[in-house]
């Protein structure tokens, strides 16, 4: 048993301890050979600097109402050691203070049952309540500064949690006493691997990669790309119905992370699915660029991504209409693409299903703090010389916006319990992110997220095409996601009312991935429809009927009316284009090197 083990001799420790210096040395030598005039990060330290910098300066004009807060904040301390106190003495006391019902950091009993640590835990809960509703209430701050405040308050509160140090967390020190020791060795050795592997910089392991093969046990739906260009392949999948709806089915996915989300492993896989349901799908697996294609642009992503995948679906089926999906950004490239064909007098869409989709950016939710002049400008002069944005940073944003979830976790796991992480699909793709093409990225936070152009008739311009909304007639599906924190359920439903045709919004339950990802036989989540025509995303949910399970099945019913009837299975190899290599294809495979 752990409990049993002998302790190290001597020799032994001596040599960890040699073992620890060494590597720590390498890796903090290797830390310093990246801090040059060129190092970028995100969050920029200066800019969170200045925001609490002006935020003390509001706090500071009215020194009467900080006086207030710091004694009503020493009221409840004061109620709390009160409430310990009894507690000490024998007394049932209620707690005067809980976590959130999916609050995971405090769900082991010791949390509750000891009185030490239950007084710890209630401790942090009334700090950090008092922090965060402190800086709430500052008067005279913009939107912008309080929302940038309120999300960095956040991070520091969620930092500084006590189940973040081995110390105060009494799990990991029921670990450390059963095996003497070992786990807070073994979490040690950890977290230096993941410094050594993210080059003096932490990059937290949060599955096990060895685990994962795309095209073994991952991304294995059996298919051929049939046409590629320097921006994407184009993947026809294999049927698994001897006939199959008329119209094609086009999928676009985002390129800030890789198609194989909707393509995990058979149970979950949305493409899939909608191949056994009887569509012949098409996947755009875009490139993950390096710094040879920092020239090309949001137009770029549309000429040879969307555009050339219908001239190819239409080549290789012969069939003049598709349907088509875009998936978060894919969707806004794709909402671009029906505006485009609508100006040309095209009619080679049939019907628009959108997954997360902004096009109204006016409250794009937390990632709003990153985006103001300063901070673009600092973005712009990076990618201007690197060429493209550096995975890791988009990927540091979106851990940033979950950090109990993304971050904290693991590092609990990970280093103060000495776990090793599991093998978790949906992490691995999580951690398979790609790089952004300087003037594409550049282009779309400026005129998407700081000036949402795409919201004005012809506020923005692509391949010589005023681009406008309301223009698009086809039925539309539009799915949100009620917890999604990268594109916000309100912006969403908002957005969806930009397009001419008649739409359908169902909300689903969880966030941004898992609410999408929640296979047709699933119980989990629910969703919401509603036949309400309001314009206020409130109203409308207030009158929504709720359902169980997954909204897959629903999206398939509505997709039949526009299947356009049925013709024989269509099998990669023998259509007009001639197969490049097996599923999932060269592009999906390249890894960013950062």
């Amino acid at each position: 048993m752990a409990g049993d083990k002998e302790l190290p001799d001597a020799r032994e420790l001596a040599a960890r301890m040699a073992e620890i210096g060494e590597r720590s040395n390498r890796i903090f030598r290797r830390f310093l050979e990246r801090q040059d005039d060129e190092h970028f990060q995100i969050p920029d330290p200066k800019v969170v600097t200045d925001a609490f910098a002006r935020l003390a300066e509001h706090l500071l004009a009215r020194p009467e109402r900080l006086v207030d807060a710091q004694l009503a904040y020493w009221r409840e301390m004061g109620r709390l050691w009160e409430s310990y106190m009894r507690r000490v003495l024998g007394e049932e006391v209620p707690p005067m203070v809980e976590p959130a019902p999916d609050d995971r950091r405090f769900r082991d009993d010791a949390w509750s049952e000891d009185l030490v640590f239950d007084y710890i835990k209630q401790s942090y809960l009334v700090t950090a309540s008092w922090i965060q509703g402190t800086v709430a209430n500052v008067e005279g701050l913009d939107p912008a500064l309080r929302s940038k405040v309120a999300f960095y308050t956040r991070q520091y509160v969620d930092a500084l949690a006590p189940s973040n140090f081995a110390l105060t967390n009494p799990v990991v020190l029921r670990q450390a006493a059963e095996t003497r020791g070992e786990s807070l060795y073994e979490g040690l050795r950890r977290l230096l691997d993941d410094l050594e592997r993210g080059k003096g910089e932490l990059k937290i392991s949060m599955t096990r990669e060895d685990a994962f093969e795309l095209g073994r046990n991952i991304a294995t739906s059996e298919g051929a790309v049939v046409f590629e260009n320097e921006l994407m392949q184009l993947i026809q999948y294999a049927p698994l119905t001897p006939t199959v709806q008329r119209r094609p089915l086009l999928i676009v996915p985002p390129w800030i992370n890789k198609f194989y989300i909707l393509d995990l492993k058979p149970k979950n896989s949305f493409i899939r699915y909608a191949v056994e349901q009887g569509s012949t799908v098409f996947v755009i697996s875009w490139v993950n660029p390096t710094a040879e294609l920092a020239h090309k642009s949001f137009e770029d992503y549309l000429v040879d991504g969307p555009l050339a995948a219908l001239d190819a679906v239409t080549r290789q089926t012969g069939e003049d209409e598709v349907n088509i999906i875009g998936y978060c950004l894919g969707g806004t490239l794709a909402a671009c693409l029906l505006a485009h064909e609508a100006a040309k007098g095209q009619k080679r869409i049939a019907s628009a299903t959108f997954f997360t989709t902004m096009l109204d950016f006016a409250e794009p939710g937390d990632l709003a703090v990153f985006i103001d002049d300063e901070q673009l400008e600092l973005l712009d002069r990076h990618m201007a010389k690197k060429g493209y944005l550096e995975a890791r940073h988009m990927q540091q944003v979106f851990n940033l916006m979950r950090a109990n979830d993304l971050i904290w976790s693991f590092v609990v796991s990970n280093y103060l319990m000495g776990r090793a992480p599991l093998a978790f699909d949906l992490l691995y793709w999580n951690a398979d992110s790609t790089a952004m093409p300087y003037m594409m990225h550049s282009f779309y936070l400026r005129c998407m997220y700081q000036q949402n152009l795409l919201t004005r008739p012809g506020g923005i311009i692509l391949d010589g095409v005023p681009i406008d909304l309301g223009q698009v007639r086809q039925p539309a599906f539009f799915v949100s996601t009620r917890e999604d924190h990268i594109a916000p359920w309100r912006s969403t439903f908002r957005g969806s009312r930009l397009l001419g045709g008649p739409v359908r919004f169902v909300l689903g339950g969880s966030g941004h991935i898992a609410g999408i990802v929640n296979p047709a036989d699933s119980t989990k989540y629910g969703y919401w429809t509603s036949t309400s025509r309001s314009a206020d995303p409130d109203t409308w949910l207030a009158r929504a009927e709720h359902h169980e399970g997954s909204w897959w099945p629903a999206w398939r019913q509505w997709l039949e009316r526009h299947g356009g009837g049925t013709s024989p299975a269509r099998d990669p190899g023998a259509g007009n284009l001639e197969v490049i290599e097996p599923a999932p294809g060269r592009y999906v495979r390249e890894r960013s090197p950062d």
